[in-house]
């Protein structure tokens, strides 16, 4: 399986690599490219009964490919609102974080293929999410020190369990992914099979419409960096009035992207916007609910605070 098609990652290298079918080729792959520049990670979240199974088979296919295996242990605890599946792909980001650092790793290489990509892109359209939720999943990105990519993005997920069956490979397999009380396990069981029969190229053509939207992000970030620069940070309100609102809300969103639990709501993001264009008197009052905290008007600018615990 050809891993890396645009070119080779930096070295030292780790494979997010969990057990399953998809880490495991990816694992494989990597150990036949790079031998002696390889580790494997795996995050033991303790959410199964099996997980204890699941980190003795990934440390004796480690032990049969020589490749060192670190194991990170991290507790779920998701917040008020939050999925389990959300509070666990941080708790399993931390956790990279963490061994990058310990480990001097400089890539980090994550299974995730063309079947997800497709998963991704459907649950963004069900939430009705603007370009960065249509972009779906980056094939690579930087991490702090680390980068991270994801080289399997184009290769459906049939395709890697035949690669696999092809050379005896063996691996575990999660039982959550079958259960269909999750969204993406029923997008996988019912709407897969059936965009397999009415489009066979589908993987292909919504990977091609997901580039696209985050080429079209992209683009639109640059052109917030440079409105936001022109606002001042925080934005004067008069600068943002003399946006059109579409820029006066890139402008926005990209201010409070940079600020840990400000991420607006499009329906907070829309009434700030009114607000903003409302605001015509030094009197005028601006104190509005934005992500976990407020957004108000001090003096001619915008500031947002969390809010009090």
């Amino acid at each position: 399986m050809h891993v890396f098609v645009a070119s080779a990652p930096a070295l030292p290298l780790a494979v997010a690599y969990s057990g399953g079918a998809d880490s495991t080729a990816l694992l494989l792959a990597c150990a036949a490219h790079w031998p002696g520049q390889l580790e494997a990670w795996h995050i033991h979240h303790g959410l199964q009964a099996a997980a204890d199974d699941f980190e003795r088979h990934c440390a004796a296919c480690c032990q049969r490919l020589g490749v060192p295996l670190r194991v990170q242990r991290v507790q779920v605890n998701a917040a008020r609102g939050q999925s389990t599946e959300a509070a666990a792909r941080a708790a399993r980001y931390a956790a990279f974080d963490q061994l990058a650092a310990a480990s001097g790793v400089r890539t980090l290489a994550l299974a995730h293929h063309a079947d997800d990509q497709v998963e991704t892109l459907l649950l963004a359209l069900t939430r009705g999410a603007g370009l960065p939720g249509l972009a779906a999943m980056p094939a690579h990105w930087q991490r702090g020190a680390l980068h991270c990519v994801r080289p399997l993005l184009d290769v459906p997920g049939a395709d890697i369990r035949h690669w696999l069956r092809e050379r005896g490979a063996t691996w575990v397999e999660d039982p959550s992914n079958t259960d269909t009380r999750y969204t993406r396990n029923r997008i996988r069981a019912r709407l897969l099979p059936a965009l397999d029969e009415a489009f066979p190229h589908f993987r292909t053509t919504f990977a091609r419409s997901a580039a696209h939207a985050a080429q079209a992000q992209e683009v639109l970030g640059e052109i917030a960096a440079q409105d936001l620069h022109t606002t001042g940070t925080p934005p004067r309100i008069a600068a943002l009035q003399q946006l059109s609102p579409a820029r006066q809300a890139g402008a926005l969103r990209f201010w409070l992207s940079t600020l840990p639990g400000a991420t607006p709501s499009s329906a907070q993001l829309d009434e700030l916007l009114r607000l903003i264009a409302a605001c015509r008197t030094r009197g005028h009052h601006i104190h509005l609910k934005v992500g976990n905290g407020y957004v108000q008007r001090v003096g001619e600018v915008l500031r947002w605070a969390p809010a009090a615990e």
